[in-house]
């Protein structure tokens, strides 16, 4: 099995054109992204993906952006979807990455909303992936296990940092809830959170590295579930991130780091990883 890493352009503040240099220069295999739904930027980014030889995932949020409207209804949900589905069928993705579902919702409507949501994907030919995600179904290891033993169908995308901040702890006493998942795993975002939030100031840090030895424990436990499901390659995603994640010096907001560093930092630290891992 091969270790294929993709850039995530969620704090990218240039072009598209940009964003491609940046990810062949480091050495990645694709780009993580929602795909336009403006007809003209959607053929500009097709054809500088297609020319770059560049893989594409799909990103899709239901009902709103990263954060769901709480009051938005499972249709609409389910119609967001669709929609996003469309502009992203002409990229061929290898899959798409859904931010799904809402963390008010009962457990049941949560089954609905999956069923529902596969089968719609399954119509434009996109193979989909739930992420593990506060403010949406999977926001939690309990719920996500449960929801996970009744759709056999169902594949799921490992952010556990989000988890970190909402069980207020490493996921370390929840390994057999990441164990009875493993099997379901398809996609990882490689981000390290700790005990009060998603995103550590640094992960190359001394005091941090508790929490990256942690979330590399987790994933070595995915990445066995693949080898043994016979992949031929683990896809992952260092997504460090904006919008409150990446800590900012009090008054200034002068950022304690590069967004861009700490996730080149990260590939290379997951390369070195996973070379170890399969030794």
């Amino acid at each position: 099995m091969q270790l294929q890493l993709f850039k995530t352009l969620w704090g990218h503040q240039g072009s598209i054109h940009e964003a491609i240099k940046q990810t062949l220069a480091a050495g990645m295999h694709g780009i993580e992204a929602a795909a336009p739904d403006n007809p003209v930027q959607q053929q500009a980014m097709l054809e500088l993906l297609e020319s770059s030889g560049l893989s594409y995932i799909a990103e899709i949020t239901t009902a709103g952006s990263y954060v769901p409207d709480r009051r938005a209804s499972l249709q609409q949900h389910l119609d967001s979807l669709e929609r996003k589905l469309s502009y992203s069928a002409p990229f061929r993705p290898l899959f798409a990455n859904c931010l799904g579902g809402c963390d008010a919702w009962p457990e049941q409507k949560s089954l609905e909303f999956f069923d529902r949501a596969i089968a719609l994907a399954k119509q434009y030919h996109i193979e989909i992936s739930f992420e593990t995600h506060r403010s949406r179904s999977f926001f939690n290891p309990w719920v996500t296990q449960r929801i996970s033993q009744q759709i056999p169908e169902l594949l799921i995308t490992a952010d556990f940092s989000h988890w970190c901040v909402v069980c207020e702890r490493l996921m370390d006493t929840e390994l057999d809830v990441i164990h009875s998942i493993a099997d379901k795993i398809k996609h990882i975002h490689a981000r390290v959170g700790y005990d009060q939030g998603p995103q550590v100031p640094d992960p190359r840090a001394a005091e941090y590295e508790y929490a990256l030895r942690a979330h590399q424990h987790w994933w070595q436990i995915i990445w066995q579930s693949q080898i043994n499901r016979q992949f031929t390659h683990s896809t992952m995603t260092p997504e460090f991130g904006p919008d409150g994640y990446l800590h900012e010096q009090p008054y200034t907001r002068e950022p304690v780091a590069d967004l861009w560093e700490l996730n080149c930092w990260m590939a290379a630290e997951e390369k070195r990883h996973f070379e170890l891992f399969r030794l």
